[in-house]
């Protein structure tokens, strides 16, 4: 799978490493404030997502999403390695295309060819008032192994007190292994 520009193909996506030329599309969902509401960074400024395209582009865990009939990136899903054969899988899209299947349809593609290279188990970590995504989860068969209650934080308050939140932690096994 490493670096290979196309990972996985579906009817209606491409699913590959970052280009440069994806500045424009990258800039147009991580600056959408409701797009990043529950990741753990502000909008970015134009200059912020050439630097966070630089790092998605030198790394093979984060994974462009792409209109087969546009070539619009539309979005990405995230599958970091992690111990004990696992992958941690994140995922944002641009707003625009919410609502239309897109993250399962990548979800699933890459959830199979992860399992059929070996992979044992495949987690995600959510807010539980992300409703979107933990129901996304579930649409892929993934069960809820845990609710930590107020175990991380991204942002103080403006007496520089931490803004405690919740976490679900979602995860889906290989029954081939």
């Amino acid at each position: 799978m490493e670096n290979e520009i196309i990972i996985a193909e579906t009817d209606r996506l491409v699913l590959r490493r970052y280009q440069k030329e994806d500045i424009q599309d990258l800039f147009e969902y991580l600056s959408d404030e409701e797009v990043v509401k529950y990741e753990p960074h502000k909008p970015l400024t134009f200059e912020e997502a050439k630097e966070n395209l630089a790092w998605r582009i030198s790394t093979d865990e984060m994974i462009a999403v792409e209109l087969k009939h546009s070539h619009k990136m539309i979005g990405n899903v995230y599958l970091g390695k992690r111990d004990f054969e696992a992958l941690e899988m994140g995922y944002v899209f641009n707003r625009n295309y919410w609502g239309h299947g897109y993250a399962a349809e990548s979800c699933r593609a890459l959830i199979q060819l992860a399992f059929s290279h070996g992979i044992h188990r495949i987690y995600a970590e959510c807010d539980p008032d992300n409703l979107n995504s933990w129901k996304l989860l579930e649409a892929l068969a993934f069960q809820r192994e845990a609710y930590f209650r107020r175990n991380v934080y991204f942002w103080k308050d403006e007496e520089d007190r931490p803004i405690w939140k919740d976490t679900y932690v979602y995860a889906k096994l290989n029954d081939n292994v």
